[in-house]
């Protein structure tokens, strides 16, 4: 039987699929930690990229990328 992939899964599959990767890889004990570090954040990243970006254009973008050498 071939491994399902996530485009063919339900969002329950997908949990379901990913804590049994968490426990088998690090144990249930482990698996909690992890989980227990994940923070979604509390902020509107939507809003925040709006401001972040706002009157950058694409150009301007790649060229700052450009100069840091992150590429």
């Amino acid at each position: 039987m071939t491994e399902p992939t996530s485009a063919h899964l339900s969002d329950y599959d997908v949990r379901r699929e990913g804590w049994l990767a968490l426990t088998e890889r690090l144990g249930v004990s482990g698996a909690m930690r992890f989980l227990s570090q994940y923070d979604p954040g509390r902020s509107d990243y939507v809003e925040e990229r709006k401001r972040l970006f706002a009157g950058l254009t694409l150009d301007e973008a790649l060229r700052a990328i450009e100069a840091r050498g992150d590429t």
